[in-house]
């Protein structure tokens, strides 16, 4: 469902982001672990067509996404750390721009879920300058999961949320791994990486360092930690720089 090989990212000669390959099936939640600086938010911008890779290839549900980037865009959503909305526009207006631009049909249905779901209902008129930051970023999810999307790109979805807001992210984002979305979730919460991540991926200065379940993390690092942040420190070892985002 999601697919990068050889992905690179070169800025000015500082490589970002060098040669990645990583793949993620349908109902997999991956969790994209590294430093500030290790390429994470690169490879996502990448994966999103944001920006363009030096080298490399990205297929979204079968389509590449250079020469087929309408149909590879169309199958996906990408929500950055800082959500971008227009301060001017309504909650319930986001969501009509949205589904608009993606064709949704059953909107008036599919917002009354996502309101519910997300606990905004109330807020369905207020304007997004008017939003707290955990309002906001709730609000770019639910633009996000709108249109049913099968490739899901998330940079740290839990930031400005409260404790009742990040459970209600984690049931969010599982219930769409549950219905067939490949999930990629960036996070520094590593706790909630482990609770929620099928398969976790450690990126340490633009390359893939571990790949697999905490298990399998720990036989790659001969490290016998019990948590994934122990794991984590003992891959990158006493290298904790990074260089780019």
């Amino acid at each position: 469902m999601i697919e990068t090989t050889g992905l690179t990212k070169v800025f000015d000669g500082t490589v970002a982001v060098d040669h990645l390959d990583l793949s993620v099936d349908p109902g997999e939640i991956v969790g994209l672990v590294g430093i500030n600086g290790a390429g994470k938010t690169t490879f996502l911008r990448m994966l999103a067509g944001i920006i363009q890779p030096t080298e490399g290839k990205v297929v979204i549900a079968g389509h590449a996404l250079e020469g087929d980037a309408v149909k590879a865009r169309a199958e996906l959503a990408f929500v950055p750390d800082t959500p971008m909305l227009f301060d001017s526009l309504t909650v319930q207006e986001h969501l009509v721009f949205v589904s608009d631009l993606y064709g949704v049909t059953d909107r008036e249905a599919r917002f009354g879920a996502l309101l519910e779901e997300f606990d905004l209902g109330e807020r369905r008129h207020a304007t997004a300058s008017s939003l707290s930051r955990g309002m906001r970023q709730k609000l770019a999810i639910c633009c996000a999961f709108l249109h049913d999307p099968v490739a899901l790109l998330l940079d740290e979805p839990l930031t400005g949320l409260d404790p009742p807001g990040r459970k209600r992210m984690a049931r969010a984002i599982t219930a769409r791994a549950a219905s067939g979305s490949a999930v990629i979730i960036s996070s520094h919460q590593l706790e909630f990486v482990e609770k929620l991540a099928t398969r976790m991926a450690i990126v340490h200065k633009g390359q893939l360092r571990l790949s697999g379940s905490l298990e399998q993390l720990r036989q790659q690092a001969e490290h016998d930690g019990t948590t994934l942040e122990d794991v984590f420190l003992a891959a990158i070892g006493s290298d904790q720089s990074g260089e780019t985002s």
